[in-house]
């Protein structure tokens, strides 16, 4: 953070703004529905009619994963079954009369009697990209303009003191996904006239531009992207979520008092869910001691530019704080930064593509086949500097394309075996692993032209399993009457693709320099100690940033310790336990590698979001399949991942059905909301 920032005590940075403070194309928040309709006519539904569809679909969506190919065609059966019971619930829900913009004065003039600043900015219209904060004034970058105390915030400690504590006390669901939690309560005090957040909640839009929210036809757009596993997964669990809670409402008793009793449609919880899913960040407790979700009314506005995380808590004065970005005349419209999300993280969990991305990617899945002859050997280089054998990486859109993790990969990967030993039990074989992820210290010339080479094989094949080019693409941005769902989805289509593209040409070009400088006989440059202060000075990104655990050094060349060494390594291969290699291998949990951010649970992390950061509607990533140093075979399924940090394996909050209902569902894997986001207006 910056010393601004700092100053004031903050017991940590926010979460990388989870909210999408916006939901459209770039900041665009989403469309809003106008009913004039209070309730609605009530549709003449038997409410056992209505509990076998429930019932159906709770089965359909908690049956165990369809086999490969068939998601698309799950997702239609699960889709039909949703359209029934909305059918049925139509004109039900509650909807507010009058527009968003009626209610803005009503929520300043709570903001100001809460005790939150209200001066310099004023909420407005900007064409094309929604609602947003207007400077009133001249705003210097890093100045405290804006914080929001924690009475205004909604939050899973507000949830368990409101009337859905008694449930939240006893459903293990609630306690174990708090964005769950968050939509929950949002519900409840949307029914409550006397809810003390109703200024709030009646400025939310009426819609969103989630993929929730898509057309079938607009979603098929995603076909073969990455993202379509995720988009399929969101609806999936958003329905079975649905479906279980309705259950619970109509049948537990604690639930007697929700005003949702009555009134609890699919439109009402995918309402609420967008609303947490595109808003929600992670703050402190009153006590410190931990974290809980938030929405954060009128922060929440902000829209979403490149930049860096200025917003904390200030725990002293126990209220959220956010300094400008950047110096705002009057009358700009003032931003903030969300976070170093990808576009398809933006379009799942935001609702809206934003084109100036610096952070955008796509993943990959690499990992060293057991089959191989070198597998030990590879997979104790990679051990010690950190890496898994085998994992998710990502692909940016930036140059170079790959990050220091992937390049120290993919040298392990193209390693002939005396490379490997050098690395192992060669001179200063400790401080060369500091090397892998450096780019001014190639393993070989050879070694060079495979990894290159093999990246730009591999993310050619990858652009062969999209079923249209980039320029079918660009043409069909340009058809008219484009729907905007349709248009974020092709966006979206299109940004992988290309930067496939200039990974397949930064490959190309790479491998054509190192096949000069072996042909030109270029002295290989090589790692000496006086270098320490160049790996140590250097980027973050341009170095393998640690080793978890230090080797013992090598004394001299000795022959009986190289073999020990070797046979250690042999009988990992051969199925010895990792951690009996006391002076090879890493112990402890597996390795955390942090560039500009947090480690997270398993190997490494990418994300240069705060401390904060919010997990996301990430289902735990498969175990992919390995390939060998020679293999071309297309990544044709990459495993969902809402967070595309290299390395890192997400475990969702795993919960089991509670409660009366003999159902045992996990509602969390791949859950729809834990994601920090920001408005979605």
């Amino acid at each position: 953070m910056t010393n601004g920032i700092a100053e004031r005590n903050y017991c940590t940075h926010f979460t990388s703004l989870s909210c999408s403070l916006s939901s459209c194309t770039m900041g665009k928040k989403s469309r809003v529905k106008i009913q004039k309709s209070g309730t609605g006519a009530m549709a003449v539904v038997s409410p056992k009619e209505m509990m076998n569809l429930i019932s159906e679909l709770l089965l359909k969506c908690s049956s165990a994963a369809p086999s490969p190919g068939k998601e698309w065609e799950e997702y239609v059966q699960i889709r039909g079954l949703v359209e029934k019971i909305r059918k049925k619930q139509k004109g039900i829900s509650v909807i507010f009369e009058g527009s968003r913009e009626e209610f803005f004065p009503k929520l300043m003039a709570w903001a100001q009697e809460s005790g939150a600043s209200c001066e310099g900015f004023e909420i407005a219209n900007f064409a094309g990209e929604g609602f947003g904060l207007r400077a009133t004034k001249d705003i210097k970058a890093e100045e405290l303009f804006l914080w929001i105390p924690r009475k205004m915030l909604m939050t899973v400690e507000s949830a368990k003191n409101s009337v859905l504590g008694p449930l939240y006390s006893q459903d293990r669901i609630l306690q174990a996904m708090g964005n769950v939690t968050l939509a929950l309560h949002l519900l409840c005090e949307r029914a409550d006239p006397s809810s003390p957040w109703l200024p709030y909640i009646k400025t939310l839009p009426g819609d969103y531009d989630t993929p929730l929210y898509y057309e079938e036809e607009e979603v098929r757009h995603l076909l073969s992207t990455q993202a379509i596993q995720d988009v399929l997964s969101q609806y999936k669990n958003t329905a079975r979520q649905y479906a279980y809670f309705y259950k619970v409402i109509q049948t537990h008793p604690t639930t007697s008092k929700l005003p949702l009793k009555d009134a609890f449609t699919f439109d009402d919880y995918r309402w609420a869910v967008s609303s947490v899913m595109t808003r929600q960040n992670q703050i402190p407790t009153e006590d410190g001691s931990r974290v809980t979700l938030a929405l954060i009314p009128l922060w929440d506005m902000c829209n979403h530019t490149n930049g860096l995380i200025t917003t904390g808590y200030n725990l002293e004065d126990d209220r959220c704080e956010c300094v400008a970005l950047q110096d705002y005349k009057e009358n700009d419209q003032i931003y903030i930064f969300y976070g170093t999300r990808s576009n398809a993280e933006f379009v799942i969990h935001n609702g809206f593509f934003f084109q100036e991305n610096a952070h955008d990617r796509v993943k990959i899945k690499l990992g060293v086949s057991k089959s191989e002859r070198l597998y030990a050997m590879k997979a104790e280089v990679l051990a010690r500097a950190g890496i898994p054998s085998s994992s998710i990486f990502a692909l940016h859109c930036s140059d170079p394309p790959i990050s220091a993790q992937l390049l120290a990969f993919l040298r392990v990967f193209c390693m002939t075996e005396e490379e490997l030993k050098d690395y192992l039990v060669g001179e200063h074989a400790i401080n060369k692993i500091f090397t892998l992820g450096n780019t001014e210290f190639p393993v070989s010339w050879d070694n060079e032209i495979k990894l290159w080479t093999f990246l730009e094989t591999r993310a050619a094949l990858l652009l062969k399993t999209y079923k249209t080019s980039s320029q079918d693409d660009q043409c069909a941005l340009e058809k008219p009457g484009l729907s905007l769902h349709s248009q974020v989805a092709i966006q979206l289509r299109l940004a992988e693709k290309q930067i496939l593209e200039r990974v397949v040409a930064s490959g190309r070009a790479k491998r054509l320099h190192f096949q000069q400088q072996q042909e030109e006989g270029a002295p290989l440059p090589r790692y000496e100690e006086s270098d320490i202060a160049l790996l140590e000075n250097a980027e973050a990104d341009a170095k393998l940033p640690i080793i978890l655990r230090k080797l013992e050094d090598e004394e001299g060349d000795d022959q009986a310790a190289v073999e020990q060494v070797l046979a250690q390594v042999q009988q990992l291969g051969q199925g010895g336990a990792a951690r009996d290699l006391a002076p090879l291998i890493v112990n402890g949990d597996g390795g955390k590698v942090v560039v500009n951010g947090n480690g997270t649970d398993a190997s490494l992390t990418e994300d240069t979001s705060p401390v904060l950061e919010v997990g996301g509607d990430a289902s735990p990533i498969q175990e992919e399949d390995s390939v060998d140093a020679n293999s071309t075979t297309p990544d044709t399924a990459v495993p969902a991942a809402t967070q595309e940090q290299e390395g890192q394996t997400e475990n969702g909050d795993k919960a089991t059905a509670s409660l009366s209902l003999e159902v045992d569902v996990d509602l969390s894997a791949e859950r729809t909301g834990d994601e920090p986001k920001v408005n979605s207006e």
